[in-house]
This record gives C-alpha cells, sequence and structure tokens, in this order.
C-alpha cells in the first residue's frame, strides 16, 4: 500500500472571479474563438485579405466581450491587435 499523499494548500487563495454578465457572452466568446482560428487557418492558406477579415471581426468580437466583463486587459490587448494588424494592412 502507498500513503496518502500529503494535502498542498495554495500560497494565495484568490476568490473565483464571476465573469459570465449577460446570456450571450459565452455564445460571444466562442464565436469569436471560432473566428479568430478560421483567420489563422486562412494565414497558414495565403488567403489574404480574406484572413485580416476574420481577424479584424474576431478582434472586434473579442473586444466586445472584454468590454461585457469589464476586463480592460483583453480591451487593451485587442485594441493594440487592431492598431498592430490595421497598419500592416494598410502598409502592404
Amino acid at each position: 500500500m502507498t500513503p496518502d499523499a500529503p494535502s498542498v494548500e495554495p500560497l494565495i487563495d484568490l476568490p473565483v472571479a464571476e465573469k459570465t454578465q449577460g446570456p450571450y457572452v459565452d455564445t460571444l466568446k466562442w464565436i469569436a474563438t471560432i473566428i479568430q482560428l478560421i483567420g489563422y487557418g486562412l494565414t497558414g492558406l495565403n488567403m489574404v485579405p480574406y484572413n485580416i477579415f476574420f481577424f479584424f471581426a474576431g478582434i472586434f468580437l473579442w473586444f466586445a466581450v472584454g468590454v461585457m466583463w469589464k476586463d480592460r486587459a483583453i480591451m487593451v490587448v485587442h485594441v493594440g491587435a487592431f492598431i498592430s494588424l490595421a497598419a500592416g494592412y494598410l502598409n502592404a
């Protein structure tokens, strides 16, 4: 027989963040994720500018999720992604 493993306590006990606000947030984030994955696939297939359009749609939807969650980090990263993608597309 093996002895029971000792229990490990977390270093910091943080509360679980309650993110879902509204009935459509989970659906919206999955739609945004699928759209972004399609954008990655189109990039791999070198299907320009369709990949860019999918990325813009996914960025916009994830930004909307950030607004609904009041999560500034999600909003900031997607504003940065939009600026980077727009600058690259306009300079191509």
